[in-house]
C-alpha cells in the first residue's frame, strides 16, 4: 500500500500513533509492505511529518526502537478494539516513551529565521523526542474521548486501524470497501454459475 492511502484513513492526518501503526501493511500473496524497513525509510517517514530536522541523521538501532514501539502501539489498539486488556509490556514501553524525552525546547537564533525554540539533541535523542510526541498522542487518543471510535479494518487481509467517522463504517479507506465489494459480487457470480450448472 502506498503512503498516498493514508490521507483516505479517517484519523491518520490527526494522529501520528494511528499513522505509524499504518505504516506497515500486508502485500499481495502473503508478503508484507514496511514503510520503515530501513533507517532511511524512517527519516523519510519522519521528515514528511515535520518531526525531524532535514539534517537528522537516523542509524539502524533509531529504526529498530521506532518499530518497537509501532509494535507496542499495535498491541494497545488491538486492545482498545477488542475490548480486553493490553499486555503490561506495552504499557510501560508508552509511558517510558512519555518519560524518556527531554523536556525542554532550547532557544536559539538563525540569521534567516530570528529566534526559535527546538530540540537539539544528538540521534538518539531525536529518536526519543520522536518517540515521546508519539506516545503522547497515542495516550491522548486512547484516553480521550476518540477511543471508542477506533476500530480496525474489516477488510480480509487488511492490518490497518482508522477512526470510525460513522457507526456503519467497516473499512480504513474507499479500496479496502471496494475490494471487499467485489469480492462478494465475484462469489455470488460463481454461485449463481455452480447453481445454474446443478
Amino acid at each position: 500500500m502506498e503512503e498516498s492511502l493514508h490521507t483516505e484513513v479517517p484519523g491518520a492526518d490527526e494522529h501520528l500513533s494511528l499513522a505509524l501503526v499504518d505504516s506497515v501493511s500486508r502485500a499481495g500473496r502473503g508478503g508484507r509492505h514496511d514503510e520503515l524497513g530501513t533507517a532511511d525509510a524512517v527519516r523519510v517517514w519522519l521528515l514528511a511529518r515535520d518531526l525531524i530536522d532535514p539534517d537528522a541523521v537516523l542509524y539502524e538501532y533509531c529504526r529498530g526502537r521506532i518499530v518497537q514501539l509501532r509494535d507496542d502501539l499495535r498491541d494497545l489498539f488491538e486492545a482498545q478494539v477488542g475490548g480486553h486488556a493490553p499486555s503490561p509490556g506495552a504499557v510501560h514501553a508508552l509511558n517510558h516513551a512519555l518519560t524518556s524525552a527531554p523536556g525542554v525546547m532550547l532557544l536559539r537564533f538563525e540569521p534567516t529565521m530570528g529566534f526559535i525554540r527546538s530540540a537539539d539533541h544528538p540521534a538518539t535523542q531525536v529518536v526519543e523526542h520522536v518517540m515521546a510526541l508519539i506516545a503522547e498522542d497515542a495516550a491522548t487518543l486512547l484516553a480521550g474521548d476518540e477511543a471508542s471510535m477506533l476500530a480496525s479494518c474489516e477488510a480480509d487481509g487488511c492490518e490497518w486501524f482508522f477512526l470510525r467517522t460513522h457507526a456503519r463504517r467497516q473499512w480504513c479507506s474507499t479500496r479496502c470497501g471496494d475490494r471487499v465489494r467485489a469480492a462478494r459480487a465475484y462469489a455470488r457470480k460463481r454461485a449463481a454459475l455452480n447453481a445454474e450448472m446443478s
